[in-house]
């Protein structure tokens, strides 16, 4: 398919997306995103960078009606889609697609719900909207990769904006060109800087792209102007922040048919590609049951990549430790929680026993290797040599057992700020959400009084 076509071919599939388009698991994983979505939320509303978004957003003047989560004010539709989706990426504890390359749900979900408390939409059409969302994200991901990230854009916030967008517009009810100038408007708002990881900016990125989608699915509908091949043209989005433009990737059937599908849940409260290195690192603590102190040298295989995201030598606070592979391999490896938020803080980072075996890690970055791997080396003071490996990037096969998995995170990060009975009436409210009427109720439900 021609290049001047993909703005208008993927604006076209996101407004085309119809109920009958879905598979069943497709509706299933949709509530499993949900699930997931409002557990690391609720439990990000309570973070410091919350509390700055929102007092800023009322003395700003932006209080209105709609419902922020884990919270008790209200705010308007665009300061909501901004905070929450800020909140829900807060402690980097939300899913995944390596097609996008960064993380999808938490660009769409904020500005849908913020859009369908405001026009009473019914679930019916939020899932609708939610997966013409989500589809688009893998779409435009693809289309700019790998050159957009390794230039140093965090595609959360730049494709990001995109997704927000086509989610919107399909909610909204745009034809295709009014999505593909949506996406005009989303591609001169969108924007993200991985040199901001391990800092604040990280999460506004997510609140940033919703709100800039959402505001671009709405100006569209008003009949503002922006072109609407912005993805192809000359100093448009691809040529301007990436070397790629990658047609047939984006336009062509994803692994399983679906974007969806490929959805990866984070069980580990830290950048995605420690989950690899941690994973290796409990697999050889378990299999061995060795104290660390018998650790002499660990060697980490690592893609590239990570070097320029998650290799914070020397973390010395608890959001500098989630993009620290030094420091998550020694929590691991020393038995702490990594799926706890509590262990995550700046006193974990100075224990004499983590710095030890930070000291004690050397990392070999490969270029070229799929980022989701990782192998590891550990020797032991008798020359003994313990190794695994790892592939984070596969999702799992069984949804029924991911469900119970994501359950048991839910309801670990929702109870503490709901309680154990409105959690369950919000678990109940997401279980349902494609006979609800409002969508509004899912967000009520969600907030604190």
């Amino acid at each position: 398919m021609a290049a001047f076509q993909v703005t208008a071919e993927i604006a076209r599939r996101a407004v085309g997306l119809a109920w009958h388009d879905l598979p069943d698991d497709l509706i299933e994983r949709t509530k499993q995103c949900l699930l997931d979505w409002f557990g690391v939320t609720l439990a990000g509303a309570q973070e410091e960078l919350t509390d700055i978004l929102v007092r800023e957003a009322l003395e700003d003047g932006s209080k209105g009606s709609t419902s922020l989560i884990g919270r008790g004010e209200t705010v308007t539709p665009s300061a909501a889609a901004l905070i929450n989706g800020a909140a829900s990426h807060a402690l980097d504890y939300d899913d995944v697609n390596f097609a996008m390359g960064g993380h999808p749900t938490v660009t769409v979900v904020p500005a849908l719900l913020a859009l369908g408390e405001q026009t009473k939409a019914s679930g019916r059409l939020f899932i609708e909207s939610f997966v013409a969302g989500y589809e688009t994200s893998g779409r435009v991901g693809r289309l700019v990769a790998p050159s957009h990230y390794q230039k140093g854009f965090h595609v959360t916030g730049t494709v990001g904006s995109f997704a927000a967008a086509a989610a919107a517009g399909r909610m909204l009810g745009l034809s295709d060109r009014q999505l593909a100038t949506a996406f005009g408007i989303a591609a001169t708002q969108a924007a993200g800087l991985k040199s901001n990881f391990g800092t604040m900016c990280k999460p506004l990125h997510a609140g940033t792209a919703s709100e800039h989608g959402l505001r671009a699915a709405r100006l569209a509908a008003r009949g503002f102007t922006a072109r609407g091949d912005v993805l192809e043209c000359d100093q448009g989005f691809a040529s301007s922040q990436s070397d790629d433009l990658n047609v047939d990737a984006a336009l062509g059937e994803p692994p399983a048919g679906w974007h969806l599908r490929n959805n990866l849940f984070k069980y580990h409260a830290a950048c995605y590609l420690t989950h690899a290195p941690i994973e290796c690192a409990r697999e050889i603590r378990l299999r061995s049951n060795f104290p660390p102190e018998r650790v002499k040298k660990i060697l980490l295989r690592i893609d590239s990549g990570a070097d320029k995201v998650c290799n914070i030598a020397h973390p010395t606070s608890g959001l500098e430790a989630k993009f620290s592979l030094r420091q998550t391999v020694a929590m691991a490896l020393n038995g702490v929680d990594t799926a706890a938020l509590a262990s995550y803080d700046g006193a974990s980072t100075q224990e004499p026993r983590m710095k030890a075996l930070r000291d004690k890690m050397s990392i070999e970055f490969k270029p070229n290797w799929e980022h989701s791997v990782a192998e590891m080396a550990i020797q032991l003071d008798d020359g003994t040599t313990l190794e695994a490996r790892h592939d984070s990037g596969i999702p799992w096969a069984d949804i029924a057992r991911q469900r119970q998995a994501i359950e048991t995170k839910f309801d670990s990060l929702a109870t503490p700020v709901l309680g154990a009975a409105a959690t369950r009436r919000l678990h109940d409210a997401i279980e349902r959400v494609e006979t609800l009427d409002d969508v509004g109720e899912l967000a009520r439900a969600a907030t604190r009084s």
